[in-house]
């Protein structure tokens, strides 16, 4: 499914002077299936009590699903844009890093949807989204 010829080094120098750049996300590994990535819990994610915040849950999400979703499809002749993202924030994290993995649960002609997990240092889930991605025509 995903595009055996993309690397971990291709992913990680598209997001150059992004967001996704600066708030510290990278990519760690990938398979025919899914992509994984870590993200800084610090001054660049918290949210005023220390916490991480909701949104860069989200940030983190969108990223893999957005990702994974144009991984799958020709780009000389589609391309991905997001329909829809929800998110579930299951427990708190202060600091050390986050860790999400996304997995197709739907790869249509004209419509995607990825599931993601965010877990922390422990394996322990903080948030789980799932985003629906529209294929279209360029």
């Amino acid at each position: 499914m995903i595009n055996p010829k993309a690397t971990l080094e291709m992913l990680n120098m598209m997001n150059k002077d992004t967001i996704v750049d600066h708030i510290g996300i990278e990519y760690t590994d990938m398979g025919e299936d899914f992509i994984a990535a870590k993200m800084p819990v610090d001054k660049r994610t918290h949210q005023p009590m220390g916490l991480l915040h909701g949104g860069a849950s989200v940030v983190l999400a969108e990223t893999l699903g957005s990702v994974a979703a144009t991984m799958c499809i020709d780009t000389d002749k589609q391309y991905c844009v997001g329909l829809e993202i929800n998110a579930n924030h299951i427990r708190g994290v202060k600091e050390g890093y986050v860790y999400g993995i996304t997995k197709p649960l739907h790869i249509g002609r004209k419509t995607q949807i990825w599931e993601i997990k965010i877990t922390n240092e422990a394996s322990k889930l903080v948030c789980v989204s799932r985003i629906t991605m529209a294929v279209l025509d360029k």
